[in-house]
């Protein structure tokens, strides 16, 4: 399953208005049952936060996270997915970021995007699961 950078912003800051809704997301990935994937995008992006805060502690629990996590691939932005990026943003008109994102999943084989981003449902390369959308269990 590919992952937007918000789902991982949820889950580490404990987010309480998302958090029962991703945390099995995660908690399945963690005992092995799926594997999400997301891009060095989202590497940056939750960083930005930490380090304007000086927050050191945040910064190093994202990393763990990214560098540890036996069921989460960081899949890279080349060339390949990059041409795919360029396609999504043709054929559905999202922004760069969401298309290198979406792209990235879809290189790594992903059938299925987690993300809150509303404006990425129109997206059909792939199942768009909108976190808001999610049953709690």
């Amino acid at each position: 399953m590919g992952v937007d950078t918000a789902p991982f912003i949820y889950y580490i800051e404990e987010n309480p208005t998302y958090l029962a809704r991703i945390a099995p997301i995660f908690l399945a990935a963690d005992a092995g049952q799926i594997t999400l994937v997301t891009s060095t995008i989202t590497v940056a992006e939750v960083l930005i936060h930490p380090l304007r805060l000086g927050a050191d502690d945040l910064r190093r629990e994202y990393l763990d996270l990214f560098l540890n996590s036996a069921n989460l691939e960081i899949q890279s932005i080349d060339i390949e997915v990059a041409q795919r990026a360029a396609e999504l943003r043709v054929t559905h008109n999202v922004r760069l970021p969401d298309a290198l994102q979406i792209a990235a999943a879809l290189y790594a084989g992903c059938t299925a995007f987690l993300t809150n981003d509303r404006q990425l449902g129109h997206v059909t390369d792939l199942r768009i699961l909108i976190v808001d959308e999610l049953e709690l269990e």
